[in-house]
């Protein structure tokens, strides 16, 4: 991993930073109607989502989160976006995903100081429990907003990342499931009766399919290498669950080609009132740790039709949460790529 060029003090960064910390805008309600302005795209991040640290060596560093801040800080992107501070998921929210028992095992697990390895890919330090809480809390927030008309669409820009848990099963970097706590969110708070979650990271989400196999109110589509971690799900046979296997070595045409076969349909039957998004980076022909050769250019696509499907069925609707992504540059980037086509950008 490369964590060269990334100042948390340069000028640029403190000024995101200080834009996260204030809520400046006011809201501007739309309760279902057409909408006739654009509003913004929502930033939820939470500077304690950096201090969760599984090791020097650990691929799901801190780092990552700081290459994407100071990326938007020296691009301007910040300037365009809400800035929204995460809070915390409560009980309820959690419960929405996960059940007590495994709420917690998680707290009791949690470590007063060191590292305790939860399993065998991730692991706990003093502050991962917080984060985690921020993450998942994160997308409830961005759900909030979008349904009351603040923003159009929210980006949580918050680790650790969440697709991999399971029901009650800790995998894979993740404690608990975000973008699931989201959906339950959505579907209890707002009324949503279909709900789609898109998920591109190149490592299947055998968690938010373990959590939603049985509930045909809840759309899945998974694109990812295969056969790969985490050899879950990848065979399972349900109508809500839409399984893109793509091959080691895929290229951008390839994965275009086979989204738009899978997804396009599966989305157009569903017809979701709220789009959540998995949105993991390490397909990119530059990740470590898988072998897709994907670049923004296919990120920037694969937002561009969800922005599409979002105003088509969802109100525009849409609710991304960070997932994978391991190289430091292609992350910040992709991101970028990610977030301008979000909040409306010109390429």
């Amino acid at each position: 991993m490369h964590y060269a060029g990334i100042n948390q003090h340069s000028f640029a960064a403190r000024k995101f930073l200080a834009e996260l910390r204030s809520l400046t805008r006011p809201p501007a309600l739309r309760n279902g109607e057409p909408r006739e302005t654009r509003m913004p795209t929502a930033l939820i991040s939470h500077d304690a989502c950096i201090a969760h640290d599984m090791g020097d060596m650990h691929p799901e560093s801190p780092q990552r989160l700081l290459a994407i801040r100071q990326r938007l800080a020296d691009t301007g992107l910040a300037d365009d976006l809400l800035m929204v501070r995460a809070k915390p998921a409560k009980r309820r929210h959690l419960l929405g995903a996960h059940p007590e028992g495994y709420i917690g095992q998680i707290e009791t697990l949690a470590p007063k100081h060191g590292l305790l390895m939860v399993d065998p890919d991730t692991a706990m330090c003093p502050a991962s429990l917080r984060a985690a809480k921020l993450a998942a809390g994160a997308v409830v927030q961005g759900t909030d907003l979008v349904y009351t008309g603040r923003a159009d669409s929210a980006f949580c820009a918050v680790r650790p990342p969440g697709h991999h848990a399971e029901f009650r099963t800790s995998m894979g970097f993740c404690l608990f499931n975000n973008v699931a706590v989201g959906v339950h969110h959505a579907m209890q708070a707002h009324g949503a009766e279909r709900v789609a979650v898109l998920d591109f990271d190149v490592h299947h989400c055998n968690g938010t399919i373990d959590i939603f196999k049985d509930e045909p109110g809840v759309l899945v589509c998974s694109s990812f290498q295969h056969p790969y971690y985490p050899f879950r799900y990848a065979d399972i046979r349900r109508a809500n669950i839409v399984n893109t296997p793509l091959a080691a070595g895929t290229r951008g045409a390839e994965f275009r080609k086979a989204v738009e076969r899978d997804w396009l349909p599966a989305v157009e039957r569903h017809r979701p009132q709220i789009i959540f998004v998995s949105a993991g980076f390490d397909a990119h022909r530059a990740d470590p740790l898988a072998d897709l050769l994907l670049d923004e250019s296919d990120f920037r696509w694969v937002t561009a039709l969800i922005v599409d499907l979002a105003e088509r069925y969802a109100g525009g609707r849409i609710v991304a949460t960070l997932e994978g992504g391991y190289d430091l540059e292609a992350l910040a980037s992709s991101v970028q790529s990610h977030l301008e086509v979000l909040s409306g950008q010109p390429e």
